[in-house]
């Protein structure tokens, strides 16, 4: 135990010096992550009223503060130090600043403007400088500060993040007025996108609505200083171009003309229609100054019809137009008007009736229908029916030249179903099936007659080929015969030659014979004569004999004699006795027939 007392009365001594020399010297160790905040105990003087924090030495607390280190003469009689933690603003983060003494705020200021004092780390510089109390304009970025929380309330935020396909619609809370007659303020250069609030009214910016967008990315925006309201980009889909309507900008010279005296078309950046429209993509815009019509670029088909309507449902309120005809008749007609907005008038297009669908309804709608009412009163229902397309082509004509002083182009003007009345149509499908049979009546009488004629051309062209073939006939005769001729005189001129000597050769011998003939001539004619007699004869006999039977038994003898068979071998028949006598001569000659066969 006794070897220990030296050591504990070392300890004493050395803890009885510290305790004297901090009374005494008053020193006071503060480490790196701390800043010291010193009060004092008493002082020479009060605090000026409405002040917390001292500059000159008056009691209470001081403005500046103890930086990490060892410091002295801050007896602890006189002097109170409290140490508090580093202020860190981590990353993504900002810290807003209120300051709670300082110089009043002017009336018409929110926020306390920008003094030097080293991001407020130098609270003495901060008084000193005019600093004022209040929410504070300037911020404190990511890091980390010796910051007197006496005399500064600090509170953390996130940064500003303003996503690629976003912009950032903004509202300044401090600054001059808003210009009269204004609804957004116009756009300042030099304040980095407001995240200089000091910049940005010494460069005279406007509180309010401001027409400058924030595009996407981070910023260190302070939520006193503006209020930001995320918007997406604005898209002009293809087949379409967006008329602008800006309600802000400056007060450009109208460049529409003297004659056009239907509203402003100004220049990009003008308050009224740009006469620049945005062609298809996404725009950075902010809408909340502006008004974007889409107006399509595309041919837009509009139905005056109770039961049709297109996708756009610009014609939804269209409907079916009743007419009156020249002959007294009411009808409906289905018209469809197709007409094209080009791109470079559309500006002009907007300015004269504000939208497509204004155009529609204010503009198309009556001058449409009011002319078809009109030109009905100058046919009759079967004008229409029957020449349609001369009546949509009055209607293209008509409706084309009244539309181009509203800069659309008309494309075309249809009429689609006519809808006569029902006792005129029954008259008319009557009058149609009339017509129709009697078409059929006459193609048959047509046809009937043309197949006699065909019938009658047919047998002519059959006695036409015979009577050709008997000219032809006669023809070939003739030349046959005129051949024959031509042949019968040259035979007839190598006969006569011939003739000539044989002549006298044939006479010669002609009277030879001549002589012989006469001699056989006597011989055979006596002959003859004789046999002639004798057969003569035998006839006689033979008349005698049979009487008129002879005659039928030469005729029969005849005939047998050329093998011919007269009768059947049985012959029935009927009759007096006469007959029965001619039957049994007849069986008899057959009979003498046969065996002379």
């Amino acid at each position: 135990m006794s070897a220990y007392v030296p050591y504990l009365l070392l300890a004493l001594i050395l803890v009885s010096m510290l305790i004297l020399s901090k009374f005494l010297l008053g020193w006071v160790l503060i480490r790196e992550d701390q800043v010291g905040h010193i009060v004092k105990k008493f002082g020479s003087k009060d605090l000026p009223q409405g002040r917390i924090v001292a500059l000159e030495g008056e009691a209470g607390y001081q403005a500046r503060t103890l930086a990490p280190g060892l410091h002295f003469w801050y007896w602890p009689w006189m002097y109170r130090i409290d140490k508090r933690p580093i202020l860190t603003i981590e990353s993504g983060k900002i810290g807003m600043v209120l300051a709670k003494d300082g110089q009043l705020l002017p009336m018409d200021r929110i926020l306390a403007r920008k003094v030097s004092c080293d991001n407020f780390q130098d609270a003495e510089a901060f008084l000193r400088n005019g600093g004022q109390k209040g929410k504070q304009a300037a911020v404190l970025t990511a890091g980390m500060y010796r910051i007197n929380l006496v005399l500064f309330d600090i509170f953390k935020t996130d940064l500003t993040s303003i996503p690629p396909d976003k912009v950032a619609i903004v509202t300044v809370m401090d600054g001059a007025p808003m210009p009269k007659g204004q609804m957004a303020a116009p756009t300042v250069e030099g304040h980095s996108n407001f995240q200089d609030p000091d910049a940005f009214i010494q460069a005279g910016g406007h509180r309010g609505l401001q027409e400058q967008i924030i595009m996407a990315g981070q910023f260190n925006l302070n939520p006193w200083f503006v209020d930001v309201k995320l918007a997406d980009l604005f898209e002009v889909p293809i087949g379409y171009v967006g008329v602008v309507v800006s309600f802000v900008g400056s007060d450009e010279k109208d460049i529409s003309g003297e004659s056009f005296t239907h509203g402003n078309i100004v220049p990009r950046g003008g308050k009224g229609v740009w006469s620049e429209p945005l062609y298809p993509g996404k725009h950075p815009l902010n809408m909340e100054c502006l008004r974007i019509e889409l107006v399509p670029t595309t041919n837009i088909v509009l139905n005056w019809a109770n039961a049709r309507s297109e996708a756009h449902k610009l014609d939804e309120k269209l409907s079916t137009i009743t007419v009156r005809s020249r002959d007294g008749f009411t009808f409906n007609l289905d018209v469809s008007q197709i007409i094209n907005i080009g791109a470079t008038k559309a500006p002009w297009v907007i300015s004269r009736v504000g939208s497509v669908r204004n155009l529609v309804n204010q503009v198309l709608e009556p001058l449409v229908g009011n002319y078809f009412r009109n030109s009905a009163q100058n046919y009759t229902v079967l004008d229409f029916l029957s020449a349609r397309s001369d009546r949509q082509k009055e209607a293209r004509e008509h409706i084309s030249r009244a539309i181009s002083e509203y800069d659309v182009q008309s494309v075309d003007s249809l009429i689609g179903d006519i809808t006569p009345p029902p006792s005129l149509m029954d008259t008319l499908i009557a009058r149609k099936i009339a017509e129709e049979q009697k078409k059929t009546y006459d193609a048959e009488r047509l046809a009937q007659e043309t197949r006699k004629t065909l019938e009658a051309e047919k047998a002519l062209a059959e006695k036409q080929k015979e009577l050709v073939n008997e000219e032809q006939n006669i023809l070939i005769a003739q030349r046959k015969a005129q051949a024959t001729v031509r042949q019968a005189e040259g035979d007839s001129t190598a006969m006569s030659t011939r003739a000539n000597g044989e002549a006298e050769a044939i006479r010669r011998r002609g009277t030879a014979e001549a002589e012989i003939l006469a001699i056989k001539g006597s011989n055979e004619a006596t002959a003859i004569q004789a046999v002639g007699l004798a057969r003569a004869e035998a006839a006689r006999k033979g008349v005698e004999a049979m009487g008129e039977f002879y005659g039928l038994l030469q005729i029969f003898t005849a005939l047998a004699d050329k093998g011919i068979r007269l009768t059947p071998d049985v012959l029935v028949g009927g009759g007096g006795a006469n007959s029965t006598a001619s039957e049994a001569l007849v069986a008899l000659l057959a009979s003498q027939l046969a065996k002379k066969n």
